[in-house]
């Protein structure tokens, strides 16, 4: 069984079990949230909302909040002495999926 699920403006396909990062929610650690489910899968029976399935839930447990590594943006003009070097840490929030339920 799997669900494709949206937050933070972007979907995931889950399955139970699963740990991913997602975009950082705003919820203390060892809360549980549920976020929009698009589609849910069972054993070749696939049921699609039009956008959100109302009676499937998915509840994942927040397990932990951090920051990605490290990206370098490096913007230059040649022949025109311009650089700007500048890095980036995109926050993230780690979930566990505990349950997918139809």
């Amino acid at each position: 069984m799997y669900a494709v699920i949206e937050t933070g403006g972007k979907q995931y396909r889950v399955k139970e079990g699963e740990k991913l990062k997602v975009e950082r929610l705003n919820v203390e650690e060892g809360t549980t949230v549920n976020p929009r489910v698009l589609l849910v899968a069972k054993d070749g029976e696939v049921r699609a909302g039009t956008p959100v399935l109302r009676e499937a839930r998915v509840d994942l447990k927040v397990l932990r909040h951090g920051k990605h590594k490290k990206i370098i943006v490096f913007k230059y003009k040649p022949k025109k002495n311009y650089r700007r070097k500048k890095g980036h840490r995109q926050p993230f929030t780690e979930v566990l999926v505990e349950r997918i339920s139809l």
